[in-house]
């Protein structure tokens, strides 16, 4: 398999990945300029990430020479999942929520309630929509609880 917990060395590819995501799917949402592009910037999530080390210590990468995917589980709980845009499509994402569904029994997520790309990609896991919604913090969008 090609996934396993990630290093301190990973963690600039997996900022990347993270922010490029970020970019296309959540800045045509909440159209912050600030925080997209002038806040969420490699260096200072990787200085971030290496001063709170239980993040780091809670993520899987999808590596096969080049880190491609992460995902981030707390308990039974997806807390993210991305992909590198570049290959997507390429059962990546699959291989990340098989994984931690087989590994780690995760049960539920928080989705952004406008990312119906990302519910539908759950659903097809076996995620359902439930009747929890709860602000984004700091925003005026919903998040929805998924569970399977």
């Amino acid at each position: 398999m090609n996934i396993r917990k990630s290093t301190v060395n990973d963690l600039s590819r997996i900022a990347e990945i993270f922010i490029f995501n970020n970019r296309i799917n959540y800045f045509p949402i909440f159209k912050d300029e600030h925080y997209s592009f002038g806040e969420l910037q490699v260096v200072s999530l990787v200085d971030y990430w290496k001063q709170n080390k239980e993040i780091i210590e809670n993520v899987y990468v999808y590596d096969d020479g080049i880190v491609k995917g992460f995902i981030e589980i707390h308990g039974t709980e997806i807390y993210k999942l991305y992909v590198d845009p570049f290959f997507q499509n390429n059962l990546i994402g699959k291989a990340l929520i098989t994984f931690a569904i087989e590994n780690y029994k995760v049960n539920y997520l928080w989705a952004l309630e406008k990312n119906t790309k990302a519910i539908s990609f759950y659903q097809k896991y076996g995620f359902h929509i439930t009747k929890y919604r709860k602000f984004e913090e700091d925003t005026t969008e919903y998040l929805i609880k998924l569970e399977r």
